[in-house]
């Protein structure tokens, strides 16, 4: 090996034991890691509810829930108890998002994959395929192959004036985009399209919260932080919604595989190129974020197509649900619906 190759790894090292000597970093992580961890026991509560009422309507919610579904979210207890946990988990990942850069914090959720999926496989009976733990691996290993990279290379930045309103100009395009999308072609849409769609919603939530935090931090809190404050509130509320129908079409793992790959992308991106927090980046990390990014998002669409869960509702696989395993198998083969999963009410 060439002495430059040698000064090249050196310096890499260096630069890695650097990074995880920042008292910043080192709150900041474990704060983003609990994040996910009530992030994954939120989704299969608010899954469980989502369930739960399309049953007792009698309407399946995968093209759009209708007012009387979302209505009757708020009376589910399971769905309640899920939507506190998704908040505690918000209120983790905003005070990681404080003390630590962005393109660090945000690709930790990723850890909630892998809870999620073991609590699915547990409260549904679906265990994992060897395609799916394929799948699972290429989305968790590329993300945090990409925090590896970014541990080493994020720097905050200040965020102008400029910047900002192009971030906040961006957002209103997204919206408007899906927004066409959903109201044009969402009987014909499916789980992957609103978890998609949620994961770039939800990439510029978490980048305007950093911006919201950094500017009270700053003590300037003027008109354009409000106007901040409102784009963030309109970006997760259509991403709440989006989730919520994703989990009529779509198992619980599959809608945080999407979201833990997608947002951490999208707030990475917006990171990099509007930020500037990996300015200091070779080139050749620049690329392996590019590369790393496109085998997690195969990952996402792998798990979309090789799902257990996704494939026995298909009838593609004849899997049989939780303890009903011989009547679930026997519903599943004459076409009719199988009894609530967990075996009581929610």
């Amino acid at each position: 090996m060439s002495p430059g190759v040698w000064m090249s790894v050196e310096e890499v090292s260096d630069q890695l034991v650097g990074a995880f000597q920042n008292p910043a970093l080192l709150l900041g992580i474990p704060l983003a890691l609990a994040g996910a961890v009530f992030m994954s026991l939120g989704a299969q509560y608010q899954h469980r509810g989502v369930t739960k009422v399309e049953r007792l309507s009698g309407a399946k919610g995968a093209s759009g829930l209708n007012g009387s579904q979302i209505k009757a979210l708020l009376t589910r207890p399971s769905w309640l108890l899920g939507t506190l946990m998704l908040g505690l988990a918000i209120v983790c990942q905003l005070a990681a998002l404080a003390i630590a850069p962005l393109i660090v914090v945000q690709p930790l959720g990723a850890i909630a994959l892998v809870i999620t999926t073991l609590l699915n496989a547990h409260v549904s009976g679906h265990t994992p395929t060897k395609k799916s733990i394929t799948s699972i691996v290429a989305c968790v290993g590329g993300i945090f192959l990409f925090v590896f990279l970014a541990a080493i290379y994020a720097t905050e930045k200040e965020v102008t004036t400029d910047k900002l309103f192009v971030i906040l100009t961006t957002l209103l395009v997204v919206i408007i985009v899906l927004g066409a999308c959903w109201l044009i072609l969402r009987h014909r849409m499916r789980a992957l399209f609103y978890i998609i769609g949620a994961g770039i919603l939800y990439g510029f939530v978490a980048t305007l919260a950093k911006v919201i935090i950094k500017r009270i931090q700053a003590e300037n809190f003027d008109w354009l932080t409000l106007v901040c404050v409102i784009a963030l509130i309109a970006a997760a509320a259509v991403g709440a919604y989006f989730v919520q129908t994703a989990y009529s079409s779509g198992p619980p793992d599959l809608v945080i595989a999407g979201l833990t790959v997608v947002d951490p992308i999208v707030a990475v991106v917006i990171g990099i190129v509007v930020l500037g927090e990996a300015a200091a980046a070779p080139f050749w990390a620049l690329i392996a974020f590019v590369v790393i990014g496109a085998v997690a998002v195969w990952g996402v669409v792998g798990l979309a197509r090789h799902h257990p869960q996704v494939l026995s509702e298909s009838q593609e696989l004849g899997i049989a649900r939780g303890s009903d395993s011989a009547a679930d198998a026997e519903n599943t083969a004459s076409g009719t619906t199988p009894r609530d999963d967990s075996g009581s009410a929610q």
